[in-house]
């Protein structure tokens, strides 16, 4: 017999495992240390550091693993050990247990590919929606050659266990009640230790973001983002009193012309235009998945993949330095609709009680607007139907069965089949949400509504697969070809049209939602949320390029002062052609919020902390600098009133 399995006896298969678990968990953190070759630091305190920090997590992640394991080997009585029950038991949640580790490492590396971080909030969104998820790792990966796979290695590990005689040692082993409590009482100890007072932000210790991340346990990290999906800022983040911080936003936004109809916690206003308001025009709204501003040739992108919006750049209002608020599409989404900073913790699109508050489509309504939602998958993904759909707009979407909640008062319309030319894990092509759209518009033409369309794209997403022969790059095969591709759609979008008669009182807005990535070594990397904006077929003599810098929630103020039009407004946003715009940009993780004010950038994090620095746009690096009272007090501001404002139901 083994002489380590022997040592442990009854507790010999319980030892391997945790030794295992370390192992591989060491593995991947080396792995991902190589990964980031070019981005991690190096330094001897900064390498000993990243991998003991992880191998703390690891040991609190591996105690809760086994705590079931730990309670079995230590309640089960001596005369039963070793019976088929006890084997049968043992063999099966040991073999799942290896299975599911052994797939979580893997999954753990795809999602670095993608996100360059450990599990998140994404992770647990991407357990909920399985449909989409599903579908998407069968379209981006040879699945049964990764489940062969993880089955293989699961097979060859409990092989090794097996070499080594844990099983064996397990089975034939008694304990005694000193040996029992000698490893139960410190396990839940552990346990407890962990789940009482050890934080999974406690991890990021380096301002290099790619050492904080690869320090934490993946496993960990997914269970504390399920644990943390939504935070008040109050709890988390620095504060001051109501009454300075509403003081400051009003004062912020009194600048539009703004009269304010209340004196307490508000920022509701009427917003005046001297000129003579423009004809109701309708309005495409176009929100571009993952359209990074470095893709477009007009910021120095030399592949030529988006040949139409660089034309469209020359012949548009053009806005050259704007911000994503966010990293995700419920991020932009909440952005161009409500005009809000990203508050912490979860989008206000994916959280409770976001019905009934005013958006622009509010404002659309009054003019008696005909108000649509656009997207070629399942709604239901991202809680988009049931925020679109109780916020004023009717819905086009794919459907499969899920269904809207008896309290949202919309009507739901399915993309049928014989409509659809391709389809992938996330929804119909870009050029098939965009001819919906396009017969929607004609019967809304035809009734005399004035419309808002709103769309949503998907191509631009792996498995970056679209309709074949479009372009000349395959299917499938780089996010440069979907990048094309979407490119290639808005082109057939404009060219179909221009041939209705509605185009010439149309107005088409295209924006991106957030940036293809957002990672970098720094707490916030600010170029990867960097975006383009277009409001385009306004009068010839408008179009222009806006340097200035900006955010996504200045764009539908910007567009109702070129349409000349008086409205209320519980919006953030300011119109960025104001001879007295202060050039600004909110952005955020759903832990990390973010002013900067030209090359100044102020982070607050939760643990109610704060950094200040500068960026350098040439290299993209942000240097420390020593806080500036006056601009912190301006960053809480903005979001301390915004969290205001929706936790306590005053956004109606």
């Amino acid at each position: 017999m083994n002489k380590l399995s022997s040592k442990y006896g009854r507790y010999s298969l319980l030892f391997h495992f945790i030794i295992w678990f370390l192992t591989l968990s060491l593995l991947l953190r080396i792995a991902f240390f190589i990964w980031q070759c070019d981005e991690v630091s190096w330094s001897l305190i900064s390498i000993l550091r990243t991998f003991f920090t992880g191998l703390f997590f690891d040991f609190g992640t591996v105690t809760f693993i086994s705590l079931c394991s730990i309670f079995y080997y230590s309640l089960m009585p001596n005369k039963w050990i070793g019976s088929i029950l006890d084997k049968i038991l043992i063999y099966f949640f040991t073999s799942l247990t290896v299975f599911i580790l052994v797939f979580t490492f893997f999954a753990e590396l795809t999602f670095w590919d993608e996100f360059k971080t450990r599990f998140n909030f994404i992770a647990v969104d991407y357990l909920i929606y399985t449909h989409e998820v599903v579908a998407n790792i069968k379209q981006s990966y040879p699945l049964p050659l990764l489940i062969g796979g993880v089955l293989l290695l699961s097979a060859a590990f409990l092989f090794l266990f097996y070499q080594q005689k844990a099983f064996t040692t397990t089975f034939t082993s008694k304990s005694t009640l000193k040996t029992r409590l000698s490893v139960l009482s410190p396990s839940i100890i552990v346990a407890l230790f962990f789940g009482f007072f050890i934080r999974n932000n406690q991890a990021e210790w380096s301002t290099n973001r790619y050492n904080s991340e690869i320090s934490k346990s993946g496993i960990y990290s997914f269970f504390a983002a399920f644990r943390n999906n939504q935070m008040k800022y109050v709890d988390f983040y620095t504060s001051i009193h109501n009454d300075k911080a509403f003081g400051v936003i009003r004062k912020k936004l009194a600048a539009d012309n703004a009269v304010y109809f209340k004196s307490d916690y508000s920022i509701h206003r009427k917003i005046t235009d001297s000129a003579t308001s423009l004809k109701n025009k309708n309005v495409v709204f176009i929100l571009v998945e993952s359209l990074s501003g470095s893709f477009l040739k007009e910021f120095g992108n030399k592949e030529n993949i988006t040949p139409f919006l660089d034309s469209l750049a020359q012949k548009s209002i053009f806005f050259e330095d704007l911000y994503a608020t966010g990293t995700r599409t419920v991020r932009g989404m909440e952005a161009v609709t409500l005009c809000i900073p990203p508050t912490p913790g979860q989008s206000i699109v994916k959280r409770p009680n976001n019905q009934n508050l005013y958006t622009v489509s509010n404002v659309f309504k009054t003019r008696k607007y005909d108000c649509n939602f656009f997207y070629g998958g399942d709604g239901y993904f991202d809680n988009m139907n049931a925020y679109f759909g109780g916020n004023g707009f009717t819905i086009y979407d794919r459907g499969r069965g899920s269904v809207l909640s008896d309290e949202i008062k919309t009507v739901r319309h399915n993309i049928n089949d014989n409509e659809v030319t391709f389809e992938n894990a996330w929804g119909i092509c870009d050029q098939d949400i965009f001819n919906k759209m396009l017969k929607v518009a004609d019967l809304q033409y035809k009734a005399g509504k004035p419309f808002f369309n709103f769309v949503m794209t998907t191509s631009n997403h792996r498995p970056f697969t679209y309709p074949s022969g479009k372009i000349d790059i395959p299917s499938g095969t780089s996010r440069e070809g979907a990048v094309k591709y979407t490119d290639f759609a808005l082109k057939e979008l404009f060219k179909k049209a221009k041939t209705k008669p509605w185009f010439k009182n149309t107005v088409f807005v295209i924006i991106a939602d957030h940036c293809a990535s957002s990672a970098g070594k720094d707490e916030i990397d600010v170029a990867n949320y960097h975006i383009p904006a277009f409001i385009v077929n306004l009068p010839e003599n408008q179009n222009q390029k806006i340097a200035k810098q900006c955010s996504q929630i200045d764009l539908w103020p910007t567009l109702f002062s070129l349409f000349h039009w008086n409205y209320e407004s519980d919006f953030f946003g300011k119109n960025v052609l104001d001879a007295n715009f202060e050039q600004r940009a909110l952005m955020g993780t759903y832990r990390k919020l973010v002013l900067m004010k030209k090359e100044k950038v102020m982070i607050l994090s939760d643990q109610k902390k704060q950094a200040f620095y500068s960026w350098n746009k040439k290299d993209n690096s942000l240097k420390a600098l020593t806080i500036d009272q006056s601009f912190l007090e301006e960053t809480i501001s903005w979001y301390q009133t915004a969290d205001f404002l929706f936790t306590n139901k005053l956004l109606k």
